[in-house]
């Protein structure tokens, strides 16, 4: 097995692991995560049934796919995706999230392949997917072009990479920090660092420097007095995510 060098931080990974066990209480400490996922699943299974001509009124619309979740976390997005007829592979630098990842989608009745690994080891092995959710990671990278490279080597070509991160600007730092870690307190005091947020025009580049062609980019959008969050076309200001190919 080749080993790959890793854009793993340390300090990035010993906060999701004093976490792990929380994934799955939608009261926790991954509260805005739970409120986010019907959103982000929107956008995501939109995109992949638009790219792969997949029907999403049929049973099982990805099957035959191969599906990475880098930073699969608690196994949000996995246990969606392998709903949806999907081979899912959930991959995490975060050893604590592995078990229990895996123990919920036992409870689930799901086959997922878990793996506590990193995307670089990943590629460096000549992985490959269909598909590559990368979501809420790249700002917790050390090196975002060296792990968005990564990114492009674990797609087939055709492929379809998914990401979405936070904005660097005033507003984010107020709703994204002081709001979510301090005010509201759904998140703990730390989770992010204000230095690396990324702008939508700075992610273009550098996924375009990995060798992928961005093809879309919508914001996730939080209304308070609603409770919810939405897609939106034209504010990108706090959350946001992006849509890119890998060239045939």
């Amino acid at each position: 097995m080749q080993t790959a060098q890793s854009t793993v931080d340390a300090g990035e990974i010993a906060k999701f692991e004093a976490m792990a066990a929380e994934w799955w209480d939608l009261n926790g400490k991954f509260k805005p995560l739970h409120m986010l996922n019907p959103c982000r699943l929107d956008y995501i299974t939109s995109q992949i049934a638009g790219e792969f001509d997949r029907d999403l009124t049929s049973e099982t619309p990805f099957k035959g796919l191969r599906i990475l979740d880098i930073g699969c976390g608690g196994g949000l997005l996995s246990e969606p995706m392998a709903r949806l007829g999907a081979t899912v592979v959930g991959a995490d630098a975060a050893a604590g999230n592995i078990p229990v990842a895996q123990v919920h989608a036992a409870q689930s009745g799901l086959e997922i392949d878990y793996r506590h690994t990193t995307a670089e080891d990943m590629a460096a092995n000549g992985e490959q997917f269909d598909v590559v959710l990368n979501m809420e990671v790249v700002e917790h990278v050390a090196s975002p072009p060296d792990y968005l490279r990564a990114c492009h080597d674990l797609l087939k070509p055709g492929g379809l990479h998914i990401c979405s991160t936070i904005n660097r600007n005033p507003k984010s730092f107020m709703m994204a920090i002081v709001g979510a870690e301090h005010i509201m307190r759904w998140l703990p005091k730390g989770t992010h660092e204000w230095s690396k947020f990324i702008t939508p025009d700075e992610l273009f580049a550098l996924i375009r420097d990995a060798g992928m062609e961005p093809v879309d980019r919508k914001g996730f959008v939080f209304n308070p007095i609603a409770w919810s969050w939405s897609l939106s076309d034209k504010d990108l200001s706090v959350n946001y995510v992006t849509a890119s190919l890998k060239p045939a």
